[in-house]
């Protein structure tokens, strides 16, 4: 009990010491004196050990001491409390702000815009359509066969709940809709992003971009097609780019061709991309089928059209010099930034 006295007069010798500065010096003699486990807690814990016929003397100087640490920390925490608070440091406001950092148009975007662009001063007006498209309008209407490989699963994602609807595998059917419109002269151009069922590579991805293109009225052949291509290639690539069609078979035109410019990364000279043949395919076209233009109620006998598509992530990396088409979903900003400056 001795003890206990002797450490009881030392805290309060402490106490009458101590004066606190600051709310955290404050808070720091709250815990250790009048916390769950602090001194005054601890001492009242010592009860047990002292003797029945002391406990009364005992439990006097207990509260004495309880009432002196309470009583001090009532009397600083209202003179810290008076003081004026600590005045906030100067601002200043002429400094630039922090910005975040500034995204860039992505460059499928930006070939987008441009091809639009170049058809618009063509006459070519734009036409949107759905995504999910049904089975008439994404291949039947098209001239494709019931039995046709482009209608298999391996090339097509179908809808599970229904499997004569689908992710449209190309922005044909967009063509489809204008012609069942049926106002005629039709001069549209249908970007879009179509899906297909292939393996991710640095060549191939599951889904990518379209623009596809549609003119259809009175008397219009192969030779409109080609004096609008040429236009559009020169416009996009230079003057100095060289074209050439080879015959190709589609579908839903005929006669149907390819169209072939001379590599930009080699010059013709021969690479990896064109294969080593100085050439790179950028668009498919034709002559709209009959059988197409009777599907969507156009007369055959008396209009004609073309059609011509092209995939923008190819005219994109012959345009930027990028090798691998998965870039463009990967939403790298390194790679994304270096566009910035594009437009």
């Amino acid at each position: 009990m001795e003890q206990l006295l002797e450490q009881i007069n030392a805290y309060k010798t402490e106490i009458e010491s101590l004066t606190p500065a600051d709310a955290a010096a404050l808070e720091t003699y709250r815990i250790r004196f009048l916390g769950a486990k602090g001194i005054v807690k601890a001492l009242f814990g010592e009860m047990k050990q002292v003797p029945n016929e002391s406990k009364k003397s005992f439990g006097a100087v207990l509260n004495d001491f309880k009432q002196l640490a309470e009583g001090k920390y009532e009397e600083w925490k209202t003179g810290l409390a008076g003081q004026p608070a600590e005045a906030a440091p100067a601002v200043d406001f002429t400094l630039p702000g922090a910005t975040d950092p500034m995204g860039s148009r992505h460059p499928i975007s930006l070939v987008r815009n441009e091809i639009v662009s170049i058809f618009r001063r063509l006459g070519f007006a734009v036409a949107e359509g759905p995504e999910i498209e049904d089975d008439f309008h994404n291949f039947t209407a098209l001239n494709l066969p019931e039995h046709h490989p482009a209608r298999d699963m391996q090339d097509t994602f179908y809808l599970h709940r229904n499997p004569d609807w689908l992710l449209r595998t190309h922005t044909s059917n967009v063509q489809v809709r204008e012609m069942e419109k049926g106002k005629l002269p039709i001069r549209v151009i249908c970007p879009g992003r179509v899906y297909r069922n292939e393996t991710i590579s640095a060549r191939a991805h599951c889904f990518f971009h379209q623009v596809e293109g549609l003119y259809i009225d009175e008397q219009v052949s192969f030779a409109d097609l080609k004096q609008t291509l040429y236009f559009f290639v020169q416009e996009l690539f230079g003057q100095d780019v060289k074209i050439r069609f080879r015959p190709s078979y589609f579908p839903f035109t005929e006669p149907s061709a390819e169209m072939d410019i001379s590599c930009l990364l080699c010059h013709g000279k021969g690479c990896n991309v064109c294969k080593h043949t100085g050439w790179v395919e950028i668009l498919g076209c034709g002559m709209v089928h009959p059988h197409v233009l009777e599907n969507c109620g156009i007369d055959p006998n008396k209009y004609t059209g073309y059609a011509f598509g092209m995939g923008i992530e190819r005219i994109t990396m012959l345009k930027y010099q990028i090798n691998d088409l998965r870039l463009f979903s990967e939403n790298d900003v390194r790679f994304l930034e270096q566009f910035s400056a594009s437009f």
